[in-house]
């Protein structure tokens, strides 16, 4: 297992090298000067082109690149060029708060999109079956931006139940920390929900079919019984797999909640980044995105083993 876990560690360093240089070669293309930025908009082109010789920007693209690839190799992430700050500090503030509304999102996923895709199987072609496939439909369908807009206004603003934004460390405040992430992680979470239910309602169909699951109704076993102890485990594995994907979404998706909900995470981070066109921010962001991607895979691909006995994992 070990052994496998390294592979595929080793097998992912040529990935993220890729991904760093494809963000790097988009953005050179993307119009925008960030030395006219920083220097505002009544700067001469000689105090421009002194803020680009201050931050390198003058010279070329291979050679920036170059530059940051060796940088990289010592653990140096280079400095952001808006916040006059080392990049691994600014995404070392910000991305426990995006994995904190990501990790919260899934919660709500599992804790929702699984029992309802348990449920419409095990009573499909019922009232049930639709109600929950018409859920299922809706979660899909809604842009989160558009239901965390609603959310504001209906909770946030007329109600007054729960914040209309911001962020909250779980260590000031436990429970305003959970409550700043009820809103934005029901918006992230809802795309999400329908997936999975779906998922596992299709899969669940197919297992209640086999004949394990009919000898062991047969027996006189509680139908409970069968669905918990028999079929669900062989539901898991292109569970954990939607769980997993579903994660890398909930990552991608929070740069638009943390947007509309005002929270500060690496999305919002990034958004900001590509808007003052600042490479070393985006190029570190990017890459540690990646990263975290990546390890959720080999997770999941672990998962795999531990949830069935079945997978094992050749040495070769």
């Amino acid at each position: 297992m070990i052994e496998f876990v390294l592979r595929r560690l080793l097998a992912a360093l040529p990935v993220l090298l890729l991904v760093s240089l494809i963000s790097a070669s988009i953005m050179e293309l993307v119009p925008g000067d960030p030395a006219a930025l920083i220097a505002g908009q009544g700067a001469t082109n000689i105090e421009i082109a002194n803020i680009r010789e201050q931050l390198g920007l003058n010279r070329s693209f291979v050679a920036r690149l170059g530059g940051w690839y060796h940088d990289l190799a010592r653990g140096d992430l280079g400095n952001s060029i808006l916040l006059n700050r080392p990049v691994t500090q600014a995404i070392a503030e910000r991305l426990p708060v995006t994995l904190a509304l990501a990790g919260f999102a899934l919660l709500l996923t599992v804790a929702v999109g699984l029992p309802c895709g348990v449920v419409a199987a095990v009573y499909a072609n019922t009232w049930i079956d639709q109600a929950v496939l018409t859920f299922a439909l809706i979660g899909v369908s809604v842009p989160n931006f558009w239901l965390g807009l609603m959310m504001i206004v209906l909770f946030g603003v007329m109600l007054d139940w729960l914040p209309a934004g911001g962020y909250v460390p779980f260590s000031d405040d436990p429970l305003g920390w959970v409550r700043c992430l009820i809103l934005p992680g029901i918006s992230l979470a809802l795309l999400q929900v329908g997936l999975l239910a779906r998922i596992t309602r299709a899969t669940m169909l197919e297992v209640l079919q086999q004949d394990y699951v009919r000898t062991a109704r047969a027996k006189g076993l509680p139908f409970i019984s069968v669905v918990g102890k028999h079929a669900l485990k062989n539901v898991m594995v292109p569970v954990i797999t939607v769980i997993g994907i579903s994660f890398g979404l909930l990552l991608s998706g929070s740069v638009v909640i943390e947007t509309v909900y005002s929270i500060p995470g690496m999305g919002r981070l990034l958004a900001n980044a590509v808007f003052g066109r600042d490479y070393p921010l985006i190029q570190g962001g990017l890459l540690l995105t990646a990263a975290v991607l990546v390890l959720l895979n080999v997770a999941v691909d672990v998962l795999y083993a531990v949830v069935d006995p079945r997978v094992k994992y050749d040495r070769r």
